[in-house]
């Protein structure tokens, strides 16, 4: 089997061993200066797209610039080459792939760190105006688990229920699983507009981009049955459509980039939900986007 085939599980990303963070002060090493660090983003990467999305609700153009990466990587491994020399900067003779997201620091010229969730909160405490909003005081550990839920219960679960070299038991049960989530979800929804009740929190950050990827990704090595049960999730979805109409969320997807990083390692073979679309993501964006988007086909 093709080490590109996505319908099997990815080789994991490696553990980032770029794990700096901001501090409050010069005590701290990075301490929280605008304009010092600069975000390297690939908008068609799930952990990039988070990190772009808060990096736009905090309003931080001006105070941490972003340099945009090709939305489909270079090299081996996901590697972008552009960001291979930060790399090696910060890790003589660094053996892994050069890969974003990255936070680097233009006084030193090295990567402070590579760690998506790490980065989104340190970029909220220390720079944005809206860093109560977003981390909650007491919300940490439930933010951290819907993300969780979301890397296991959504992301892996779909990959897991798509597999062409799963049996159909073990793609039932993942799909099975998938579902649960899904429900999940959908049950916190009910009274709510967002994860945490009231307010956006970096929770819907997480549960938003997964979606999304479930729909324009995962989609296409799942049955029509299995796209239709997951789109009958009405409250859930509604909840996707709602903030990509947001020019934080729907002004960062590039719908055209995701179908080419998609295609351009996919070995999979498309199934027959890769005709059901469940979100019309390009109609619920905010009009510049969508206008962006209409240039791109």
């Amino acid at each position: 089997m093709s080490a590109h085939d996505p319908t099997a599980l990815p080789t994991p990303r490696p553990v980032p061993v770029f794990r700096g963070r901001i501090g409050r002060d010069a005590r701290s090493g990075h301490y929280a200066v605008p304009r010092r660090y600069r975000l390297h983003l690939c908008l068609s990467c799930p952990p990039c797209l988070r990190t772009a999305v808060v990096h736009g609700l905090l309003g931080l153009e001006a105070d941490c610039p972003v340099t945009l990466l090709p939305t489909v990587p270079d090299g081996p491994g996901g590697e972008h080459s552009a960001l291979r020399p930060l790399y090696e900067a910060s890790a003589h003779h660094y053996p892994g792939a050069a890969v974003a997201p990255v936070l680097s620091d233009d006084w030193s010229g090295r990567i402070v760190s590579t760690h998506a969730p790490d980065i989104m909160r340190d970029l909220a405490l220390h720079f944005g105006t809206g860093a109560t909003a977003l981390y909650p005081p007491g919300a940490e550990a439930e933010i951290e688990g819907v993300r969780r839920l979301c890397e296991l219960g959504v992301d892996t679960a779909a990959q897991r229920a798509g597999r062409v070299d799963a049996d159909a038991e073990e793609r039932a049960a993942a799909l099975g699983s998938l579902l649960r989530t899904l429900g999940a979800l959908e049950g916190r929804l009910t009274d709510a507009d967002y994860l945490l009740g009231g307010q956006l929190t970096a929770a819907d950050v997480e549960l938003w981009v997964s979606l999304v990827q479930l729909d324009t990704v995962h989609r296409w090595h799942l049955d029509a049955a299995a796209v239709h049960r997951i789109a009958d999730h009405p409250r859930l979805w509604a909840y996707a459509r709602a903030l990509a109409a947001h020019p934080a969320f729907g002004g960062l997807l590039d719908l055209d980039g995701l179908a080419r990083r998609h295609h351009a390692h996919c070995r999979g073979l498309e199934a027959a939900g890769a005709a059901v679309q469940i979100v019309d993501w390009c109609g619920h964006l905010p009009e510049t986007a969508r206008a962006v988007a209409d240039t791109r086909r």
